[in-house]
């Protein structure tokens, strides 16, 4: 059976070679002007106070897990925090440990913070997919892993920076996993989470070449047509058509970036019956056609 958010996620290539150990103690606030990067935080001791653009404060505790797929402006801060206008220092302590707030003496909260990279060359559409937060806690797996990733960073052992990557990686994917349940924006994760919708969705990742209708697919997930055209716009966030469509062009460029494939096979592959209509579709959605886009991969590969 295929899982469409293996598929997302193996399209997605995560990693996460940017983190820090961070710790806090008094009074602190840290303001962030972001990009668009995937953000990430994983509380080890204590609580902080998250506030996300756009979304309603978060207090995260020991065991909680957060990942913002594509961050722009955020604060976290002590529960009490300092003034928004004054951003607080920080030292650098030699175990390169970051502290906020008051330098001496234990810490009220331990975190490991740091920037996701995903390397598909379709990422900003596969995160569009993907929740504007993701909030996880109480969770026994990612406790196992937090754990794990705590030891890592207290420690200075051989490749720690290597283990610590890899298990972070492995925190990631399990992060979206568990929160299918409870995501609250609409997201590929919420329509998995509805039973009906996520037959829809598999059958769409089982056979992207299919003809498929929105008849077809409302069957399929034993639905009327409008209730199935609804439920699925409202909890993924776009239509089954306009899903569809975003997910034959990301396989399309993933197929694109192998230089023996023509735009014909590639075309045949995602389910249209014609390079040439392919072409239409594929520069429409990306801004280039696919010959080009092909070219650019290379350069970027070369």
């Amino acid at each position: 059976m295929i899982d469409p958010l293996a598929e997302v996620v193996t399209l997605l290539q995560p990693s996460a070679p940017f983190s820090k150990l961070v710790s806090g103690a008094g009074s602190w606030i840290v303001r962030r002007t972001e990009v668009g990067r995937p953000f990430y935080c994983a509380i080890l001791a204590g609580t902080i106070r998250l506030t996300v653009d756009g979304c309603a404060p978060l207090l995260l505790e020991q065991g909680d897990f957060v990942l913002i797929p594509s961050a722009f402006d955020f604060t976290v801060s002590s529960v009490v925090a300092a003034p928004q206008e004054h951003a607080s220092n920080h030292v650098v302590f030699p175990n390169g440990e970051i502290r906020h707030g008051v330098a001496s003496g234990p810490p009220d909260v331990r975190m490991v913070v740091g920037y996701c990279v995903f390397d598909s060359p379709d990422a900003r559409l596969l995160v569009s997919l993907l929740p504007q937060l993701v909030h996880v806690r109480h969770e026994r797996r990612l406790a196992i892993l937090m754990e794990l990733v705590q030891e890592e960073a207290r420690e200075q052992r051989a490749a720690r920076e290597v283990i610590l990557a890899r298990l972070l990686e492995v925190l990631l994917i399990e992060a979206l996993r568990s929160a299918a349940g409870t995501a609250a924006s609409p997201s590929l994760l919420r329509g998995l989470a509805d039973e009906r919708l996520a037959i829809a969705l598999r059958r769409m990742h089982e056979q992207p070449t299919r003809a498929w209708t929105v008849a077809e697919l409302a069957n399929e997930a034993a639905l009327g047509r409008s209730t199935f055209f609804e439920r699925f716009r409202q909890a993924v966030g776009v239509t089954p058509m306009e899903y569809l469509l975003s997910w034959r062009i990301a396989l399309a460029k993933n197929i694109l970036r192998d230089k023996s494939v023509s735009v014909a096979d590639v075309a045949e592959q995602v389910g249209y019956s014609s390079a040439s209509t392919f072409s239409v579709a594929f520069t429409r959605h990306v801004g280039v056609p696919p010959t080009q886009y092909a070219r650019e991969q290379a350069l970027l590969q070369a």
